[in-house]
């Protein structure tokens, strides 16, 4: 644990942490939406930073907590006393002080107008937990997906290359940085490495803008595979290129570093707004426009299509999504994106190349997208010499012709965000 002990004890931390949880799995809700709508702005940056890291490492090693729990147990508590002892449990085995996690777990529940009654069972069981949890923690298996999620992704990629995508989500995710200059020596001023794609990964980063170069602009966070899409679209100085969803704003940036003419299209406010600012930090220019982008209009060189959808791709970074979601939305968000890349088809030069990429696992949102826009646009040929860049292994080319990236991809050096990319030419 690298959190600096609070005078408190880190009660305040703790209880927002099991907020957080309560949030995520009782309500459906996801972690960047609870922390944007002000769910830990009353923390301290320090406790602000030890809840979301609690919340975060409880929903990856919830399994093992929960298998360590059953064995003192005889039915499940509720919710909140459930991730009390969820929180506890994650803290134990990571090496934290018995007296301190305890005695602040026992404090939270105590303090619940309806499950204050549960204080002496919350003591009673993670004192059995400090005893044998952390000698046990180690010999249980890495937490499997959620079974709503893991069928589909079995039946697309098989059993060994889930459990090898389930090992990298469990170890989290290092930093990587996307770099305008020379990504050696951005490398050699972080402490990071140069990955074959071009980007720069830190396994230890620390506080994101006090690192050298941060202020200055000289490079942006991005995981490495999201920043592929727009190496493979290769905008050109001079081109007219549209960023269609384009927040956060990593490839925008990176279309802009290439000096191309970009318009930056994106419904959300809040996000063109942090698009924005990042552009302002780096010194980069592009367009921005919040906006449908069913309502886009005009004729485009490029166009980068980062389409809405599942996310099951970056579950190494948001481990809440497999709590939060049950694959309900996911049927409308593949109609969405076959919709959006129609009408990006109308929006393309002839002569002109989109690139379509979603961040998800799941084929039907990748190749079988893809597969059959190539049916409905005979204007369409996919443009396989796109996918020839540095760093790129010919094994991830698929049949159609796209990218497909994987968490596995990498997992000695700590993987990378599960991707779908594929280059597509406008032959008239």
């Amino acid at each position: 644990m690298s959190d600096k002990p609070a005078k408190d004890g880190g009660l305040p931390a703790r209880r927002s942490a099991i907020y957080l949880l309560d949030q995520i799995i009782g309500e459906g809700k996801l972690l960047p939406e609870l922390i944007g709508a002000g769910a830990l702005d009353r923390l301290d940056p320090a406790d602000r930073a030890r809840a979301q890291r609690l919340a975060t490492e409880t929903l990856r090693g919830m399994e093992r907590a929960d298998r360590l729990l059953q064995k003192h147990l005889q039915k499940y508590p509720p919710l909140t006393v459930r991730n009390a002892l969820r929180v506890g449990t994650i803290e134990l085995c990571a090496g934290e002080a018995a007296h301190g996690v305890v005695n602040s777990m026992v404090n939270v529940v105590s303090r619940h107008k309806r499950y204050g009654h549960l204080k002496g069972l919350v003591n009673a069981v993670l004192r059995k937990v400090a005893d044998k949890g952390p000698e046990q923690w180690p010999a249980l298996r890495t937490p499997r997906l959620p079974k709503w999620l893991r069928g589909p992704l079995v039946e697309a990629w098989g059993g060994e290359a889930v459990l090898a995508m389930e090992s990298v989500q469990f170890e989290g995710a290092p930093l990587d940085l996307s770099v305008r200059g020379n990504a050696a020596d951005v490398a050699k001023a972080v402490g990071g490495k140069v990955l074959p794609t071009g980007s720069v990964r830190l396994m230890d980063a620390g506080q994101v803008s006090a690192l050298p170069g941060f202020t200055e602009g000289q490079w942006w966070v991005q995981d490495a595979a999201a920043a592929i899409p727009a190496r493979v679209l290769d905008a050109q100085k001079g081109e007219a290129v549209l960023d269609l969803c384009a927040a956060p704003g990593g490839k925008t940036l990176q279309l802009a570093a290439t000096g191309a003419d970009v318009t930056a299209i994106d419904i959300s406010e809040g996000r063109m707004e942090r698009v924005k600012q990042n552009l302002v930090r780096t010194k980069l220019s592009a367009t921005t426009q919040v906006a449908d982008a069913f309502e886009v209009t005009g004729q485009y060189d490029a166009i980068l299509l980062d389409a809405p959808c599942s996310a099951t791709g970056t579950i190494r970074r948001h481990p809440d999504l497999p709590f939060a979601k049950d694959g309900s939305e996911f049927g409308a968000l593949i109609d969405l994106q076959a919709r959006m890349l129609d009408h990006a088809v109308t929006l393309l030069k002839p002569g002109g190349r989109m690139v379509f990429c979603t961040c998800s696992l799941l084929p039907d949102e990748g190749e079988v997208q893809v597969e059959e826009a190539l049916g409905r646009h005979p204007s369409l040929t996919v443009d396989r010499d796109a996918l020839d860049r540095p760093g790129i292994d010919p094994a991830w080319i698929t049949e159609e012709g796209g990218l497909r990236l994987r968490p596995d991809h990498w997992a000695d050096q700590g993987g990378m965000d599960g991707f779908y990319v594929a280059c597509l030419r406008k032959t008239d």
